[in-house]
Formats: structure tokens, C-alpha cells, sequence
């Protein structure tokens, strides 16, 4: 993954996540991501909420951040099957059990850099 898409998702998690955990307790923003109210969430329940930042740029709506609609109008074009896949890439990191779901505490902790190649 480029080095400016994976950056561009750690900020709007950071950016779209920290508000509403400032804001409310970590349970109040679980239950807001958690559409189905199991208790946790899922990758799709993720994705669906992390994807209104994207769609909130995504100006002329086509599914594709161009670089005019990106952070300084520069950058390589995004798709949003790339946002998506770079969402579950996130979610399988914050994971730290390996269920498949992310419960109160791993929705809120830091979000987890990807690991360097070796």
C-alpha cells in the first residue's frame, strides 16, 4: 500500500474516530458503530462507518477520491475498493484477539501502524 494511502486512512480514523470518543464513553461509541447490537463489531459494520469520510470527499460521487479531492488536491486516486481493503488491513490489526469482531477495547485503542517488511 503507498505510503500516502495508508497515511491518508490513519488520519481519518484518527481525524472521524477521536470527536466521538471525546464525546462520549467508549460503550456510546460502540453501540453507535455496532448496527446490529451484538456488542461488537464487525469488519462490515466497520467499514461502513469509517467509509462516511471518504464519501464526504468523494465530491462528484463517482467512487473514486481523484486527487483534486484529496487532502493539499494532490496524491494518486483512490478507489474505494483500495479505502475498503485498506479498512480491513486497519481492522484485522486493531483485532488483537483474532475473532473477527472488535469489541469495546480494541475499537478503542490507538490505531495499530502496519507492520514493516522484512
Amino acid at each position: 500500500m503507498p505510503l500516502l494511502h495508508a497515511n491518508f486512512i490513519l488520519c481519518c480514523a484518527i481525524l472521524f474516530s477521536a470527536p466521538v470518543l471525546a464525546q462520549s464513553s467508549v460503550s456510546d461509541y460502540l453501540q453507535r458503530i455496532d448496527r446490529d447490537g451484538d456488542g461488537r463489531v464487525s469488519l462490515g459494520e466497520y467499514q461502513d462507518w469509517m467509509r462516511y469520510g471518504f464519501d464526504a470527499m468523494d465530491k462528484n460521487r463517482n467512487g473514486v477520491l481523484e486527487p483534486g479531492e484529496l487532502p493539499g488536491g494532490r496524491g494518486n486516486a483512490i478507489p474505494l475498493a483500495e479505502h475498503l481493503a485498506s479498512l480491513e488491513a486497519g481492522f484485522k490489526r486493531q483485532d488483537r484477539n483474532r475473532d473477527g469482531f472488535l469489541d469495546a477495547r480494541e475499537l478503542a485503542a490507538p490505531p495499530q501502524r502496519p507492520r514493516a517488511r522484512r
